[in-house]
C-alpha cells in the first residue's frame, strides 16, 4: 500500500497536517497510538486553546475546527476574541469526521514498529491492537514518500536516529488535568467576580445564554491573589498539601454549563516516573476537588467527571532540524521566506520552584520558519518537538501553532510533488 504522506500522531499538529495534505490531493495516512484523535485537547484536556496573534497564518484547520465544534454547541469564543474554548469529547468526534471527509486514512489505536528507508520512500511496518477477536493484532506495511514525525516525544526520529537537541538541565513540571460537573455556574461565577476584583486574574462572560469564566492561583508571591486566603486555610485544615497549591488554574467547558475544566496539578518531580505522576496526580486532584466543594459557592454538589488519560507534558525532547529556531530571533522578530507561524504568545516556562516561573511578554509578533520542521529532505517533524532551544519552544509549544505547524508544513509537502 503506498501513501504520498504518512503522519505519526493524531495530536492536534498531526490532525491538522494530515487533513490539509488529504485535502490538497496527497494521499495520506495518519496513525495514532490513542483511540482517538486531539492529543493535548482530548487526551490530556488542554483547554482552551491559548490565544495568540490575529495575524496569524495557516489557520484554516483552527477555523473549520471552530466551525463544525460551534455547531454542535462544542466551542464558543470568549469575550476576549478567543475562540479556542473547545469540547474535548466533541472534538474527539469532530476530527473523525473532518478528516475522513477529506479522504485521510486514518489507524487507531496503532503504533509504528520498524522502518526501512530507502533512496526516496520510506518502508514502514505498523502494528495496530484494534483487530476484533485475535490476541496478536495487524501487522500492516506500507510505503510513504514523506513522513511527518507528530508523535511529541519524536518516537519516529529516534527511529531513524535523527539528532537531538535536548538539554537534560532544562525542564518544566507536567500536570495531570481534570474536569468537575454537577456545578451551579451562575452561583459559582456570581461569587467569584465578586469576590476577585482583579480582571487580570478572573474574567467571566455570557456565551448563548450560558456563563462562562476563568481564574488563576499560584504559590508565586509575584501576584497578589484573590484566592491566597482560601488555600492558606485549607493548607492548615489539611484539606490541600502545600505542593497541592503550587499552580491553579480553571476554566469553564464550551456546551457544558455545568463543567469546570482545571489546568492542574501540577507535578514538581522532574524526575518522577509516569507511573508515580499519574499516582500522585490522581490523589491531588481528589484533594483539591474536596477544596473546591468546601470553598467554592456552587460546588456543592459537583463531583469529578473526567481525569485525563494523558499527563500534560510542556517540553520533551527536541529534533535537531534544518534550521535550529532561538530565543533571539523569536525576541528580535526575525523575518523568514517562508514562515509557517506568526504569534505572539509569551515564553511561558513553569517552574517546580516558588517564584521561578517565567511568563515573558514579547511586544512584537515573530515567525517560524518550514526550515526548522525539516529534519531530512522527506522527513518532518512538528508539535514540542519542532527544531527549536529551550526558550522559543517554550512560546511555540500552545495548540493555535501547532495547529499552524501542521498546515504550514502540509502545504509545503504538496508543493514539492
Amino acid at each position: 500500500m503506498k501513501y504520498d504522506v504518512l503522519v505519526v500522531g493524531g495530536g492536534t499538529a498531526g490532525c491538522s497536517c494530515a487533513y490539509t495534505a488529504a485535502k490538497m490531493g496527497l494521499k495520506t495516512l495518519l496513525v495514532e497510538k490513542n483511540s482517538f484523535l486531539g492529543g493535548s485537547i482530548t487526551s490530556s484536556l488542554v483547554i482552551p486553546a491559548m490565544k495568540t496573534s490575529d495575524n496569524a497564518i495557516n489557520t484554516d484547520f483552527f477555523d473549520e475546527l471552530y466551525k463544525n465544534l460551534k455547531s454542535l454547541n462544542g466551542a464558543i469564543t470568549y469575550s476576549d476574541g478567543n475562540k479556542g474554548w473547545f469540547n474535548p469529547e466533541l472534538t474527539k468526534i469532530v476530527l473523525e469526521k473532518m478528516l475522513t471527509d477529506v479522504g485521510v486514512n486514518i489507524m487507531l489505536e496503532s503504533e509504528v514498529d520498524k522502518i526501512e528507508e530507502n533512496l526516496s520512500s520510506y518502508i514502514v511496518a505498523i502494528h495496530s491492537d484494534n483487530t476484533l477477536n485475535t490476541f496478536d493484532g495487524l501487522s500492516l506495511s506500507i510505503e510513504t514518500i514523506y513522513m511527518v514525525d507528530a508523535t511529541g516525544d519524536a518516537k519516529i526520529c529516534e527511529k531513524l536516529n535523527c539528532d537531538f537537541l535536548e538539554n537534560k538541565n532544562n525542564s518544566q513540571p507536567i500536570n495531570l488535568r481534570f474536569i468537575m460537573s454537577g456545578i451551579n455556574s451562575d452561583k459559582f461565577v456570581d461569587w467569584l467576580i465578586e469576590f476577585d476584583k482583579n480582571r487580570d486574574v478572573t474574567t467571566s462572560c455570557r456565551v448563548d445564554d450560558s456563563v462562562y469564566c476563568s481564574t488563576a492561583y499560584t504559590w508565586d508571591s509575584s501576584t497578589d491573589w484573590a484566592l491566597k486566603p482560601l488555600f492558606k486555610k485549607a493548607i492548615q485544615d489539611g484539606i490541600l498539601t502545600e505542593q497541592d497549591s503550587n499552580y491553579f488554574q480553571l476554566f469553564s467547558v464550551a456546551g457544558a454549563p455545568d463543567s469546570i475544566a482545571f489546568n492542574c496539578p501540577r507535578i514538581l518531580d522532574n524526575n518522577i516516573s509516569n507511573t508515580d505522576a499519574y499516582i500522585q496526580g490522581r490523589a491531588s486532584i481528589l484533594r483539591i476537588s474536596n477544596f473546591c466543594k468546601k470553598y467554592f459557592p456552587g460546588f456543592e454538589n459537583a463531583y469529578i467527571s473526567n481525569i485525563a488519560n494523558s499527563l500534560g507534558i510542556r517540553v520533551s525532547r527536541r529534533v535537531k532540524g534544518k534550521y535550529v529556531y532561538t530565543q533571539d530571533d523569536l525576541k528580535s522578530g526575525k523575518k523568514f521566506d517562508s514562515p509557517v507561524v506568526i504569534s505572539n504568545y509569551p515564553i511561558d516556562i513553569h517552574s517546580n520552584k516558588k517564584d521561578c516561573s517565567k511568563l515573558e511578554h514579547l511586544y512584537q509578533e515573530y515567525q517560524l520558519p518550514i526550515e526548522s520542521l525539516i529534519v531530512k529532505d522527506n522527513l518532518f517533524v512538528i508539535g514540542r518537538c519542532i527544531s527549536a532551544d529551550f526558550e522559543s519552544q517554550a512560546a511555540l509549544r500552545i495548540i493555535p501553532s501547532c495547529f499552524s505547524m501542521g498546515e504550514g508544513l502540509a502545504k509545503y509537502i504538496a508543493s514539492l510533488k
